[in-house]
């Protein structure tokens, strides 16, 4: 299937590694140039370099923290330089601290909020006047399955990342009319290295080891394994591409089967 990718602009949010990257890869696979977007400036300029070297699609890169006030700013100057404008919006955030819902305060709620919420909602309000005036857009922002399931000591990102269903669902309908599709992509047990971190957590918390976390959580997997970057990244591109215009508004699990809920 062509994809209707080669040539479109794409940037890419905490794409120096994970998830992120993978969808990256994606793209540019598929003839993007896409513009990656971290805080490790060697990794992020390896990466640009190996996506490069493949020569379909195109990479350059931007140092960003998410955390930072003048982010947006920093990205438009970034788009408006190495794009020259832009046609995929991918929003992926890091994810916060594990922890209770009781262990949420108020200043962790401050600080998670504006990285993983508000900066996603103004960055892409941001973006919207060039999509809308050029008849196409596509904004895919990444979650967690956790926004269907809650995910046992992870409060802060099952409360923050739902926030945003909310919001997709409803800029979706608010912008359709102009070209633009705005969905969300959830990741189940996707192999990265914040999986590991979330074992490691999990193992500390618990006191089991972290070769048994794994095997509990693989025995909730119908599919019986972790996923792979790749197969995450490929349905993403998928919804950032010209034959998935008709999709808009939705939020695709990626997850081996492991959501219980229909």
């Amino acid at each position: 299937m062509d994809l209707g990718l080669t040539g479109k602009r794409a940037l890419v949010l905490a794409s120096s590694r994970g998830l992120g990257l993978g969808i990256a890869k994606a793209l540019a696979s598929e003839g993007a140039h896409v513009l990656l977007v971290g805080r490790s400036g060697e990794r992020l300029a390896e990466n640009c370099k190996t996506i490069n070297a493949e020569g379909k699609g195109k990479a350059d890169w931007v140092w960003g923290d998410l955390a930072d006030d003048n982010f947006v700013e920093a990205m438009k100057t970034a788009v408006k330089e190495k794009l020259g404008g832009i046609d995929i919006l991918v929003n992926n955030t890091g994810g916060p601290t594990p922890g209770t819902a009781e262990d949420m305060t108020a200043d962790k709620l401050d600080t998670f909020f504006q990285s993983m919420v508000l900066r996603v909602i103004t960055l892409t309000n941001a973006f919207l006047p060039q999509m809308k005036e050029q008849g196409f857009g596509r904004i895919l922002t990444v979650a967690s399955s956790g926004v269907f399931e809650p995910i046992a000591n992870l409060a802060l990102s099952n409360t923050l990342r739902s926030a945003l269903v909310g919001w997709n669902k409803t800029i979706a309908t608010e912008v359709a009319g102009f070209g633009i599709t705005a969905n969300m992509l959830l990741p189940g047990r996707i192999h990265t290295d914040r999986i590991d971190e979330l074992d490691g957590a999990n193992a500390k918390r618990t006191g089991k080891s972290v070769e048994d976390i794994r095997a509990a959580s693989l025995k909730t997997i119908p599919a019986g394994r972790l996923g792979k970057v790749e197969e995450f990244a490929a349905a993403g591109a998928f919804l950032c591409s010209v034959p998935a215009s008709y999709v808009t508004g939705t939020t695709l699990r990626v997850d081996g089967g492991a959501s219980r809920s229909i």
